[in-house]
């Protein structure tokens, strides 16, 4: 189709259908993650434990690359981990190979709390599944793979059983469809 063509209604009204159902399936997982985070709320903000499962999932970085991957201004990164230095969930340390530079990474308290929270959303989004008709499970597990390649989000990987389905890719969005 060229990008000068309209889509059949048929088309549209799949587009539109598929739509509503992951709008409504991320009122569940945006409730999941909510109530997952709920128990944390008092040491840590939305912001600040994405941060967090950041440094988790990236290890040991720098401001400015933690700030690139959060997509914030380096200022608010270091706003942010302040706050998280102060509740001994993150600390920074010179590089050794360039003393003009500074490394920040999780505490061992910061990677606990990580680990909680992703326990438990790992805990309630698997009372969901199990829910989930078993000959309609590979079904899900192929749509929801196909709507987060599209999405540009890279796949969790199960590293030791610790999930960090809350990772924010450090690849933009694709905006484009691909030229095939």
């Amino acid at each position: 189709m060229s990008e000068h063509q309209q889509p059949s209604v048929g088309a549209r009204d799949d587009v539109d259908a598929v739509t509503l159902a992951v709008l409504t399936a991320s009122r569940v997982l945006v409730a999941v993650s909510a109530r997952s985070l709920a128990a944390v709320e008092d040491r840590v903000t939305l912001p600040q434990f994405r941060l967090l499962v950041v440094l988790s999932t990236h290890g040991t970085a720098k401001l400015v690359a933690l700030a690139d991957l959060l997509g914030v201004n380096p200022s608010t990164a270091m706003r942010m981990v302040d706050r998280l230095i102060a509740a001994n969930l993150a600390d920074r340390q010179i590089n050794p190979d360039n003393r003009r530079e500074t490394l920040l990474r999780l505490t061992d308290d910061g990677r606990r709390l990580v680990e909680e929270v992703t326990a438990r959303r790992r805990a309630e989004i698997a009372a969901i599944v199990e829910r989930v008709a078993p000959d309609q499970r590979a079904a899900l597990v192929e749509a929801l793979t196909a709507f987060s390649d599209a999405g540009g989000e890279p796949q969790v990987t199960d590293n030791d059983g610790a999930l960090y389905p809350l990772g924010w890719p450090d690849t933009p969005v694709r905006r484009t469809a691909e030229k095939s």
